[in-house]
């Protein structure tokens, strides 16, 4: 007798190659911007089409801009403005000492995957984050739905300056569940309030976290 086996189709896919993508677009512009824009460019042209049609409109507007004015914008968007800030944790974690938790913790995640960071790299760096997930997806989506209020958040302000790295923030999104109840409600709580503030009572011993000095981009 022949038997039936049942597929189980997989409705949420994970997405390394796109993540790979958005995390070189979402470096700082540097000598290598060019390599990395001719890869992402490649790369997106396989992938499903909501996912592919954002970051293609961005890789046109890359390929039409000179690299020194694609960094200029890149500080002026990220380095400068809070409500742009790449650093997923501080969405969730403000600048208090919770955020160095929530640091080591994905220090502790990357290298329980056997993923180390450079010196000079925050884990919490959105083009991080992508870099790792592409390398172990299951976790990296994970990651990424965690810090998926932050995210919103930061694709809506993206969006609101007609920043042309809202479309990378746009295929990111497109790879993600979307928003839940309870999700749309922690985005319009950022939104209104912000991230968290210092809390008062906090052990006087411990060293503060703040959001990192405005910098020449991020990961390079």
């Amino acid at each position: 007798m022949k038997r039936k086996t049942t597929r189980t189709a997989r409705t949420e896919p994970l997405h390394p190659y796109a993540w790979q993508a958005q995390s070189l677009l979402l470096a700082y512009p540097d000598e290598q911007f060019e390599q990395r824009l001719s890869l992402a460019g490649r790369v997106a042209t396989t992938l499903p089409e909501p996912v592919a049609r954002p970051l293609l409109r961005f890789t046109t507007h890359a390929e039409q801009t000179t690299t020194s004015d694609l960094a200029t914008a890149y500080v002026a968007t990220f380095d400068h403005r809070k409500r742009c800030c790449p650093y997923l944790t501080y969405y969730a974690h403000g600048d208090t000492r919770k955020r160095g938790i929530a640091l080591l913790r994905l220090k502790q995640t990357y290298a329980a995957s056997g993923w180390r960071l450079g010196d000079d790299e925050l884990p919490d760096h959105l083009a991080v984050v992508l870099e790792f997930a592409a390398t172990d997806p299951p976790t990296g989506r994970r990651l990424l739905t965690e810090h998926r209020a932050g995210l919103e958040l930061l694709r809506l302000a993206l969006n609101d300056d007609n920043s042309p790295w809202a479309h990378v923030l746009n295929s990111v999104s497109a790879t993600l569940p979307a928003l839940a109840g309870d999700e749309r409600e922690a985005v319009l709580r950022l939104a209104a309030d912000g991230p968290p503030e210092e809390e008062v009572g906090l052990d006087p011993y411990a060293s503060p976290v703040f959001l990192p000095t405005p910098v020449v981009g991020g990961p390079r």
